[in-house]
């Protein structure tokens, strides 16, 4: 049963530590932020008007006349599918084509990469930034970390979402970061638990395949070798390093979150675009070479049918043979919400309500994770009140502790973080069966959130 108590007690000092790191707030580059802004309205006026030459635009043009809206979907929509004839990648809700950024990376028309520019800078520039600038008082942002808004009891973020900063666009995440600086004479230390929520997710299965793979194996690596029919790959090597990324982002946490084999496909086959053996070999030339994919003569996918039957067997095992465990807990676990109408997490939590599949096998999962980033929060904020540092926990993102640190007190903070977040942690969570890890990051004294080096 779900002991609630130690649910309130870990909410509530959450609720004090966040509000004390909200307290801390963190530095913001002003004049930075306007200089940004400054240079993406160019770039974004020079890729408008590359994009207004295109033949894509002329369509746009001759079909709407006067009434062109270059930032309507529908009109997009309505050129791509209706006027070009363009397949649809995915569909929207109610049937229509979709023109959100992860259909239009699939549609290789000229033009719609300009479109995804443009997109792409707006969001840095009017979304980021912008807010940025509209938060900050006298230089200084505070953001809001909340503990009561989200159904899987993680937290969220606001004014600004803190949490909603780029990640994986790596230049996005360079300019936004850049803006954030630590108090004069100090230097930002991230701390990131090291894939958190597939160690959780061992503990909630306590599958031995994946309990064995997350501890000493490489899953990615393996699924990788063989999804793309490798017979080795080098991780350290540029190009193969992209297939063990379209085996981790492609397909192994796509299936864990509840994705399916053809959606993997689609998502492999781009990252065999921009991956190459060893030898020089292109991926899309290797999967050809495997009898996967059929290329036309522009080195362009004409045919992928084996290549998704193939992914479709890979999934079958990967569900059904090698993660058997875990397949067996969703099952459990979801037949136990059907009966019950909730679900239960380690860390005392109830969570019930109209949830679809994937969210019940999810949420234990993500919560859970969160769950030991605030214990570890609430401890190093009360250590760091014990001993008096200078130091400051300014923020958070679900797996990751950014703390503004004063240098003599680096090398203290950096073990007080490992020692609280891989030895403690596992003593208060007894249900932690498996080790954990944390990367430390730090940056310049003086330097800006977005340069960091591992220590």
């Amino acid at each position: 049963m779900a002991d609630m108590k130690k649910a309130y007690r870990l909410f509530h000092d959450g609720a004090l530590a966040l509000m004390r790191a909200e307290w801390a707030g963190m530095r913001v580059d002003v004049e930075y932020c306007k200089r940004k802004k400054r240079l993406l309205s160019k770039k974004v006026n020079f890729y408008q008007h590359k994009l207004e030459k295109s033949k894509l635009a002329q369509l746009w043009k001759k079909r709407f006349r006067g009434k062109v809206n270059w930032n309507s979907n529908q009109q997009l929509s309505h050129i791509l599918y209706h006027i070009m004839k363009i397949t649809p990648p995915k569909l929207t809700a109610t049937g229509a084509g979709a023109t959100d950024n992860e259909a239009l990376e699939k549609i290789s028309v000229p033009g719609v990469d300009l479109i995804l520019q443009i997109r792409r800078l707006k969001k840095i520039r009017d979304t980021y930034l912008e807010a940025f600038l509209r938060e900050q008082v006298g230089g200084w942002m505070h953001p809001h970390f909340d503990l009561h808004t989200v159904r899987s009891y993680r937290s969220s973020s606001s004014s600004p979402n803190f949490q909603n900063i780029p990640k994986r666009d790596k230049e996005a995440m360079r300019v936004c970061r850049g803006a954030i600086y630590p108090r004069l004479g100090h230097l930002i230390l991230s701390a990131d638990f090291s894939g958190i929520e597939v160690m959780v997710a061992c503990c909630y299965t306590k599958d031995e395949r994946l309990i064995y793979d997350a501890v000493h194996g490489d899953m990615h690596r393996d699924m990788a070798m063989e999804l793309y029919m490798l017979d080795s790959l080098d991780k350290h090597h540029p190009g193969e390093r992209n297939f063990r990324q379209g085996g981790k982002n492609g397909f192994v946490f796509p299936q864990f979150y509840g994705d399916y084999y053809m959606n993997c496909a689609q998502g492999l086959l781009e990252w065999a675009k921009v991956a190459y053996r060893k030898d020089g070999t292109p991926g899309l030339v290797h999967l050809q070479d495997k009898g996967l994919v059929k290329l036309d003569k522009k080195g362009e996918i004409k045919n992928c049918d084996k290549f998704i039957e193939h992914v479709r067997i890979v999934e079958d095992q990967f569900w059904n043979v090698r993660y058997k465990g875990y397949t067996e807990w969703k099952e459990r676990t979801w037949k136990e919400y059907q009966k019950r109408g909730y679900v239960e997490m380690f860390t005392g939590f109830r969570c019930g309500g109209v949830m679809r599949r994937n969210e019940v096998l999810n949420i234990p999962i993500q919560g859970s994770a969160f769950h030991c980033l605030l214990w570890s929060f609430i401890e190093i904020d009360r250590i760091s009140e014990e001993e008096g540092w200078d130091s400051r926990l300014f923020g958070e993102i679900h797996d990751e502790m950014l703390i503004d640190t004063h240098p003599e007190e680096l090398e203290h903070i950096k073990k007080t973080v490992e020692r609280v977040t891989t030895v403690e942690l596992p003593k208060a969570f007894s249900w932690i069966i498996v080790p954990l890890k944390v990367e430390i990051e730090v940056h310049p004294i003086d330097g800006c959130w977005a340069k960091k080096e591992s220590h």
